[in-house]
């Protein structure tokens, strides 16, 4: 009866609408049954991936702040679930040494002179008959578990982010090993006409212009190693450090990651389940719609339990004699009747603020769809541009051979050599563009589809030597346990304290 009934409305999740499957769902590279792979980056196969992904969701500082957010919505959850006890719990005390003015009315017979002792408790409780306190700790709850959400999808952006930085450092290199393969093959051309010019056999302009095109290729190498360089500088932030720090990490074969021509995406309705800023909207919503609560009932009486105890006396021989206590209690209530229409545009205002959260849950999954289709369609696409790349390539490498072959020969001048050389180099370039896209593609698509945030299952959501400066720093109870027990498949309770360990579990 003293809890009373909770106004304001119980959120029930908006029903966006989703697609029944993927348009290229009947694409025999598309697989929908089954699971989408939790840590995809192992499907490129690549040892110093893993690594570099593994690093990142340690050492990566944005991560890191995500996960202190979480920890001050669980304070702040402690702090409403608080709320909901006597809110005033207090005791006081005083010794004071009183004089009264003689020249005031009727105090000709008064004692001028007094001390006065006092000590005792006093306690008040606001009752939480309209379900205010429940509210808010129910959108305390619910921005609890949205900061949870918001860190999976930090780690969901991370490990796509590590990914691209890496397939586009692996780019640059293979970038500059066709370059620098390309101008050694136009070397030996400038050699063939420099001493068919010597020895007269054609004129000085073969010369120019074998020379005019290597140095143009050579003159490619400096932009795309500072490229090359940048990414490694981002990459290095990724990881937490200072740029030039990843160079020893970037061991073994200099190649674009490749990966099965194959992907499984599941279904579209799947996205609500697995993408963590779909699950951080909703949450959001409900946070906004416990809120409508929190507002409604200050259109209401607050009702109040109060009480004080204690001794008091004007001398400290009496202080604590049978007659020296006292005490006040009973029941009380405060009504905002006039308030002018502020509480009431207030609800308006929080009513509005729930409807926006809905409308942008409804706009996370439209557009989680839109980014699955359109990085499924490009790489699909690139996959089947790849092919003719490929078979460009080889035309360009036969047409270099002959046109070499009939130059020395004498059967052809020099801008037929000029011209297959540049094809071919530019064909090269093409395919390997092509094959980063395929990686790039891929990449955005399992980051679409929501995985990545597995990476840091069953981990503490901040480094260990934080957590130990924060707990010389503050006292954080058991929110930073030294040594974390494995991971739930499911997000702990909170506990009425705010006590329970965080660390990195799965939200559903």
């Amino acid at each position: 009866m003293l809890n009373g009934c909770a106004v304001g409305p119980d959120f029930a999740a908006p029903k966006p609408e989703i697609q029944n499957n993927w348009i290229e769902s009947t694409d025999p590279r598309v697989v929908t049954t089954g699971d989408v792979m939790s840590h995809w980056w192992r499907t490129f196969n690549d040892p110093t991936l893993d690594r570099l992904i593994q690093i990142a969701a340690t050492q990566n500082l944005p991560v890191q702040i995500a996960g202190l957010r979480i920890l001050e919505a669980r304070a702040q959850l402690g702090v409403a679930i608080g709320s909901m006890y006597p809110q005033t719990q207090e005791g006081f005390g005083a010794a004071q040494e009183n004089l009264l003015s003689s020249r005031l009315a009727n105090q000709a017979n008064l004692q001028h002179s007094f001390a006065s002792f006092a000590l005792g408790f006093d306690a008040s409780w606001e009752l939480d008959f309209w379900g205010r306190f429940r509210r808010n700790v129910e959108a305390a709850d619910a921005n609890m578990g949205a900061t949870v959400a918001d860190y999976d999808d930090a780690l969901v952006s991370l490990t796509a982010e590590v990914a691209r930085t890496y397939a586009m450092i692996r780019t640059y290199e293979v970038f500059i090993q066709i370059t620098r393969e390309n101008a050694r093959v136009q070397r030996e051309g400038l050699d063939i006409a420099t001493s068919r010019f010597r020895n007269g056999a054609t004129s000085e302009l073969d010369a120019s212009q074998a020379r005019t095109l290597l140095e143009s290729t050579l003159a490619d190498i400096a932009p795309l190693q500072s490229s090359e360089q940048q990414a490694k500088n981002a990459l290095s932030t990724l990881l937490g450090r200072p740029p030039g720090s990843v160079d020893a990490l970037l061991y073994g074969p200099q190649y674009i990651p490749t990966a099965s021509s194959k992907v499984a995406v599941g279904i579209p309705a799947e996205l609500l389940r697995r993408r963590p800023d779909i699950r951080a909207a909703e949450l959001r919503a409900a946070t906004e719609s416990a809120r409508i609560g929190v507002a409604k009932a200050d259109l209401y009486p607050r009702f109040t339990l109060f009480g004080e105890i204690g001794v008091q006396s004007s001398s400290m021989s009496t202080f604590l004699a049978p007659g020296s206590r006292f005490f006040t209690t009973g029941p009380g209530f405060r009504w905002p009747i006039l308030n002018y229409g502020r509480l009431t545009n207030n609800v308006r205002a929080q009513d509005a603020r729930f409807q926006q959260a809905a409308v942008t849950y409804q706009d996370t999954v439209l557009k989680a769809q839109r980014e699955v289709e359109d990085a499924l369609i490009g790489f699909l696409k690139a996959q089947d541009s790849a092919i003719n790349a490929q078979r460009s390539v080889q035309a360009g490498q036969r047409s270099v051979q002959l046109s070499l072959t009939r130059y020395r020969e004498g059967a052809e001048d020099y801008q037929r050599v000029v011209d297959s050389q540049r094809i071919l180099l530019q064909a090269e370039n093409r395919l390997a563009d092509t094959q980063s896209s395929i990686a790039t593609y891929l990449i955005a698509l399992y980051k679409a589809l929501g995985g990545g945030w597995e990476v840091g299952e069953g981990k503490p959501i901040i480094p260990e030597a934080m957590q130990a400066e924060m707990a010389r720093r503050t006292n954080w109870g058991k929110l930073l346990p030294a040594h974390p027990p494995p991971a739930t498949d499911e997000l702990a309770p909170p506990t009425p304290a705010g006590n329970a360990p965080i660390l990195r579990k799965p939200i559903w």
